[in-house]
């Protein structure tokens, strides 16, 4: 793991913490599910200011199943949730994050689109997302603008797997 994902990771740990600790997630029993957590967070850095698309890993460490239903950023504003079926991309108002599960937002798959640039930024930058949920609180995200041939690496070990 290099140093940025370590920063990227504990930035998203303490993030995480922080809503929990102020009840952002708490339920109406009083218990407290755990936030959703984000890793690997990336951006590929776009062709032009048309669009762009973010990748992730959201987990769920909660035992009550929640769906991503918005994402907001300074970058634009128009950023759509898109699913993938059978090669084809379509937008859908949510997507499923499962109890002690996780929702992977990647290349090929399910993702995050970004519509109608305000800027173009180049790799190295930083962009900011705000992730809501049906039940959780909002996580805010910071998305590593990363080359156009990145496609992300595993936040856990991928032996075996044949990649």
């Amino acid at each position: 793991m290099n140093a940025r994902t370590t920063r990227t990771l504990a930035a998203a740990l303490s993030l995480t913490a922080a809503l929990a600790i102020s009840g952002c997630s708490g339920s109406e029993d009083g218990s407290s599910d755990p936030a959703p957590a984000v890793s690997g967070a990336f951006m590929p850095q776009p062709v032009n200011d048309k669009m762009a698309g973010a990748f992730m890993v959201i987990k769920n460490d909660s035992k009550t199943a929640d769906k991503l239903t918005g994402v907001s950023s300074p970058l634009s504003d128009d950023l759509q949730i898109h699913e993938t079926k059978n090669q084809k991309m379509q937008q859908v108002p949510s997507l499923d994050l499962p109890a002690n599960g996780e929702l992977k937002l990647e290349r090929g798959g399910d993702h995050i689109m970004f519509m109608g640039l305000k800027s173009t930024p180049k790799v190295g930058d930083k962009v900011t997302v705000e992730l809501r949920f049906e039940k959780a609180g909002p996580v805010k995200v910071e998305l590593d603008v990363k080359e156009r041939t990145y496609t992300g690496q595993a936040p856990t070990s991928t032996a075996g797997n044949g990649h």
